[in-house]
């Protein structure tokens, strides 16, 4: 599975939609462990781009910081789960603490 967070000078982009990149991670389901990283530079921002864009890169699961109503909706359409209200900052940490079950997340920091 490949895990994508949002990033801004490498580290957790708390607005989805403006991020610089996206950090992409290999994970290996089974054990729970992360077997490649790399980075995609996000496309320009365009309402509702970017659900699409991920799947093609074969993303099953975001973790953000916030995100709007409408992309998650489109996330869901495009068979990608999404977990919001991420505080953790670096990216790597974030994916890890999620695959042991130890991610905390807050509120969603986005208000549309």
């Amino acid at each position: 599975m490949i895990y994508a967070v949002p990033v801004t000078g490498g580290m957790l982009a708390q607005h989805f939609g403006h991020c610089e990149q996206f950090a992409l991670f290999d994970v290996d389901e089974k054990s729970k462990k992360i077997t490649g990283k790399s980075f995609v530079t996000s496309p320009e921002h365009q309402p509702g781009l970017l659900p699409g864009w991920l799947a093609t890169h074969g993303v099953s699961v975001v973790l953000a910081g916030g995100m709007g109503s409408r992309a998650q909706d489109l996330f869901q359409e495009n068979r990608i789960a999404v977990v919001i209200g991420i505080t953790e900052s670096d990216p790597e940490k974030a994916v890890t603490s999620y695959l042991n079950g130890t991610l905390t997340a807050g509120p969603n920091v986005c208000d549309h």
